[in-house]
């Protein structure tokens, strides 16, 4: 029998075997595939694509949406979906009020905040001063 016969044979047996071997052994369970998940954060307010220039402050889409009313107790989660840096930052451009601050967050990054008691809270981007928003705790 020639070489490229018995390797034709030869590969008609194992490549199958191998194939029901690593099928049989694969686990499907989601138990094992849990830790492999991403959490996937829900946002209150988005800040979208293209609003690290200005221009989203005309049609009042910095933030989406721009002004948000919670209870009390309630928490709001920012998610960056633009592909730059942006933050949440308490107060005015000018006048920060120190009561939150994000920090840069890097695009798909997310921050919650807490507001325990009531009241309007005006926000902003730090490194974008068009961008601003506001949170009103009833």
């Amino acid at each position: 029998m020639g070489f490229i016969k018995k390797i034709t044979i030869l590969g008609t047996i194992v490549i199958p075997i191998l194939i029901i071997m690593s099928l049989s052994t694969f686990d499907y369970s989601s138990e094992e595939n849990n830790d492999e998940l991403k959490l996937i954060v829900k946002g209150d307010v988005i800040m979208p694509s293209k609003v690290s220039r200005p221009g989203c402050e005309e049609v009042d889409r910095c933030y989406i949406p721009p002004l948000i009313v919670i209870e009390s107790g309630e928490q709001v989660t920012w998610i960056n979906e633009d592909s730059a840096f942006h933050s949440v930052t308490s107060g005015f451009y000018n006048m920060p009020s120190d009561l939150f601050d994000s920090g840069y967050l890097d695009p798909s990054e997310s921050f919650t905040f807490t507001f325990n008691y009531s009241g309007t809270y005006d926000y902003f981007c730090t490194l974008h001063p068009w961008m601003n928003g506001q949170v009103i705790v009833e």
